[in-house]
């Protein structure tokens, strides 16, 4: 149901698999480089163990079998600082009942602010709306999280999409506690009538 493989003009996403195992621990882990800032505004803790990561990457290929969403390894492009390098995962959940997909990110910091999360976006949206045809987008972040607020409010505006507000205490965390979220949605209609537009 969902490619192996997506593209960009700067990026290169694949599926993430138990072959990833030991790449995406060594950077989610406890004591990773930056793993606290990179942690500060995501639903997850640092990784205590290896058996932790292959949990993780066990549930999102339940998720993706069971066409509930796909999780994909991101890296630079040919020509992009770092390329090649495991930069992070992304991905999408669906709810079908709400034809609704939820997107999601988390990126190492040294590629913070290189506009890979609006490109991505774009991708994600293209599959989203013309190949698996749902009718909304929604995506969100933690209220003091502004990189993002920034990030997400530029390609939501560009794709036709709106901030819907904020929504108390509907995030929980792995740890346990709840958090406030600030949402955004962009529906197929919109999507389509802003990339048509010249």
């Amino acid at each position: 149901m969902f490619p192996e493989r997506v593209e960009t003009d700067r990026l290169r996403l694949e599926r993430l698999t138990q072959d990833h195992l030991f790449e995406v621990y060594e950077h989610v882990k406890r004591g990773a480089p930056d793993i606290e800032a990179i942690t500060e505004y995501v639903s997850w803790s640092p990784h205590r163990s290896l058996g932790e990561t292959r949990e993780f990457i066990a549930e999102s290929t339940k998720r993706w079998n069971d066409g509930g969403g796909a999780t994909y390894v991101l890296r630079p492009a040919a020509g992009e600082p770092h390329e090649g390098e495991f930069g992070g995962t992304t991905g999408f959940g669906i709810d079908w009942d709400r034809r609704t997909a939820e997107l999601g990110l988390w990126l190492r910091k040294p590629l913070w602010g290189r506009g890979y999360s609006g490109e991505r976006a774009g991708a994600f949206m293209d599959l989203v709306f013309t190949q698996l045809d749902l009718d909304l987008v929604v995506v969100s972040h933690l209220p003091d999280n502004e990189r993002s607020e920034r990030a997400i409010e530029k390609y939501i505006e560009r794709h036709g999409g709106h901030r819907e507000g904020l929504l108390r205490n509907n995030l929980v965390r792995q740890d346990g506690t709840v958090a406030d979220e600030v949402r955004y949605s962009v529906s197929q209609a919109e999507y389509h009538e802003a990339i048509e537009e010249p």
